[in-house]
């Protein structure tokens, strides 16, 4: 198994099994904090920050009767103990981050998230609502703005999706130009319709052009 799984289940086997939706993307993001080499990454999106890849490995988890989703929680079904199996200092961050927040609402997590990290809260759908008019003004003032117009060329060698996206949010990007000629891959989240899903969840246009690719027998 994937040492970042471990983390999830070691989360929530900390928070007797089971966690909402929203409490588990703001309470993973917080251990991951505490990490010097974040075992996930996280952009900015309709309830602040989320990691695709964590609600990827939920879904897979899920498949092998790991955990289950009973309304909008997650809840962990396995007899395992994880948290025995965590490093010592990933097992003192997530027992850190019980102590912390272990008694907060899925709405005191978002509150304290947004305004802990308010990059994180620059796409979301109702932080104008769980803030007061102070702390919005740095989450608007936390957004990336240019009035230039630049073209742009990255991969993603080395990044995961998260980094990725982090990289375009924070140069302004507004559309994104797929140019590979067959746009699939085995890393997650760089496929068409994965990449196309990610960045229309954080606010950018993904475009499509195959012509400019390279045949695969011409690279």
């Amino acid at each position: 198994m994937y040492y970042r799984r471990k983390i999830l289940l070691g989360l929530l086997e900390a928070f007797d099994n089971r966690l909402e939706k929203i409490q588990l993307q703001k309470l993973l993001m917080l251990v991951t904090k505490q990490q010097q080499k974040p075992d996930f990454h996280f952009v900015p999106y309709k309830y602040g920050c989320y990691s695709f890849q964590a609600n990827s490995d939920l879904g897979t988890m899920a498949k092998y009767n790991q955990v289950i989703l009973q309304g909008n929680e997650w809840v962990k079904i396995d007899n395992e103990k994880y948290l025995l199996s965590l490093k010592e200092r990933d097992r003192q961050a997530i027992k850190l981050i019980k102590q912390l927040y272990g008694a907060k609402t899925s709405n005191e997590l978002i509150r304290i998230t947004y305004i802990k990290y308010p990059y994180l809260a620059i796409n979301s759908t109702v932080a104008k609502d769980k803030l007061s008019s102070d702390e919005f003004d740095k989450v608007l003032q936390a957004k990336p703005k240019s009035d230039k117009t630049i073209l742009f060329t990255i991969g993603y060698e080395g990044l995961s999706l998260e980094e990725y996206l982090n990289k375009l949010i924070l140069s302004d990007i507004k559309v994104l130009c797929d140019v590979r000629r067959n746009p699939l891959s085995m890393k997650f989240g760089f496929s068409k319709s994965q990449l196309q899903k990610a960045c229309q969840g954080v606010g950018i246009e993904y475009v499509h052009i195959p012509e400019l690719g390279i045949e695969s027998d011409k690279r």
